[in-house]
């Protein structure tokens, strides 16, 4: 049993912060009738640390309450999850780290870096990234050994490949907004906008079928996470355009 003030400093966060959490719902503790205080127990201790673990993955907290209310909330299988997305979080730190440490040896023994090993340690999030959000997805679509190739493709960019690829994605997002105010999905602005997603793609993929971009595409408006990646970037809407400007695109002899 702990108090407020206790599990605020065994936990490391404010007690301001466990008061809010108990507004929200999302951490209720017990609380003595006769003096109001809140009173933790070991299951509020466990709880307090799944929320701290998603809060570090950058999570909104409704969606941690959301989680943790849900029917079948297994803890273990979630401190495994919580396990890979750390490790794979240590995993890109420490290539950035060596990045890092060969420049400043780069800058200070007059030791040659080449353009490919400075930008090591991004291309390697780019694959973390993916693998923790959307590995399971893809490789039930595509199979392993099509993602373990687009990986593959990741690694071996060079560094102008690598600038390339972000400007392209900065191309698309500009296209697709312009696109969107006109309102049409098979207009030539749009049909533009498709074309430079191809492109984007094939940065990525190993081999390009039009099959395989329109499947993407309605990958992208099944799952919700896919949405979220477009909508935020050039509005709510986006990923639903995008989607029907890519499948008249590959329709298009």
């Amino acid at each position: 049993m702990m108090y407020i003030h206790e599990l605020a400093k065994l936990s490391g966060i404010t007690t301001r912060t466990l008061r809010y959490y108990d507004e929200i719902g999302l951490l209720i503790p017990e609380k003595k009738i006769e003096t109001g205080y809140r009173i933790y127990e070991q299951q509020h201790i466990d709880r307090l640390q799944q929320i701290l673990f998603f809060r570090e993955l950058g999570m909104p907290l409704d969606q941690i309450k959301d989680i943790l209310n849900a029917e079948g909330f297994e803890q273990l299988k979630s401190l495994r999850q919580h396990q890979k997305a750390l490790l794979q979080k240590k995993h890109y730190i420490m290539g950035l780290l060596e990045t890092v440490e060969m420049s400043i040896q780069s800058i200070e023994e007059g030791l040659t870096m080449t353009n490919e090993q400075k930008f090591e340690g991004f291309k390697q999030q780019m694959i973390d990234d993916n693998e923790l959000n959307f590995g399971k997805e893809i490789r039930g679509k595509y199979g392993e050994d099509s993602v373990l190739a687009a990986y593959s493709k990741i690694q071996n960019m060079t560094a102008e490949q690598y600038k390339a690829v972000q400007e392209l994605e900065g191309r698309l997002l500009e296209r697709l907004k312009e696109a969107m105010e006109l309102g049409d999905p098979t207009a030539a602005i749009a049909e533009e906008a498709a074309e430079l997603h191809k492109r984007w793609l094939c940065f990525y993929w190993p081999k390009y079928t039009k099959e395989a971009h329109a499947g993407l595409a309605q990958m992208y408006v099944a799952d919700q996470r896919f949405t979220e990646y477009y909508d935020s970037r050039a509005g709510s809407g986006a990923t639903q355009f995008l989607t029907a400007s890519i499948v008249h695109y590959t329709q298009m002899d």
